[in-house]
């Protein structure tokens, strides 16, 4: 038998999972996904990288109806635009925020980010672009590149990617107070935001408070 052969198919991996979830985790806590099929009332908003190596429920081990999550290339926040170009990362941030009225948004980058290296590895003068989708999403965090490059660019791209990732954190923290309903509830202080960085080779986790400006 082949190494193909050994391994499940999808459909069937997909199939032994669930069965696995609904015996080990939903069968022993049905109470508890009872009362979650009424309402939710998550602790936390959190945004993270889809990276499939650092899933937030895992390694915070948050259980369901504890996280509020957003997903997406590196964990960027874009500023608000009033043109709405990016009313996905948006449009969760709001039902959170307005809806759910969550406590806590925390802001996570970690080690080896693809995204970042990506975002790192931009040529200042190019003019050409050779993806569809990717660098346009990752320059949501340019000031941040430029800030590694000037202070770090001397060392390795490894070692500026790290700065990075902690840099990037910082600025979507940053303009996570452009928001409008955002900055509403910062001024109440009824909002905390929180800045993360996983490291996930060495499994260390680093928190910080961002500073409230607003």
């Amino acid at each position: 038998m082949t190494k193909d052969q050994k391994e499940l198919d999808p459909l069937e991996q997909l199939k032994a999972g669930f069965s696995l979830f609904k015996k080990e985790v939903y069968e022993k806590n049905l109470e508890r996904f009872h009362e979650l099929a009424l309402t939710q009332n998550p602790k936390f908003m959190v945004f993270a990288c889809a990276d499939s190596r650092v899933c937030p429920s895992t390694f915070l081990s948050f259980q369901p109806g504890e996280a509020f999550t957003v997903r997406n290339i590196a964990g960027l926040i874009p500023p608000y635009d009033e043109k709405k170009m990016y009313s996905g990362v948006g449009a969760a941030l709001e039902y959170a925020v307005c809806i759910l009225e969550v406590k806590n948004i925390v802001v996570i980058g970690h080690s080896c980010c693809g995204g970042i290296k990506g975002l790192m590895s931009i040529i200042d003068d190019k003019t050409d672009q050779t993806d569809y989708c990717i660098e346009d999403w990752v320059k949501i965090g340019w000031s941040a590149r430029n800030e590694v490059k000037k202070e770090y660019g001397t060392l390795p791209l490894s070692d500026q990617c790290t700065h990075c990732e902690k840099a990037a954190v910082n600025l979507s923290l940053k303009n996570l107070m452009t928001y409008p309903f955002v900055k509403e509830v910062l001024k109440k202080n009824t909002l905390k935001l929180i800045g993360g960085h996983y490291d996930f080779v060495k499994c260390d986790f680093e928190v910080w408070e961002a500073q409230n400006s607003v």
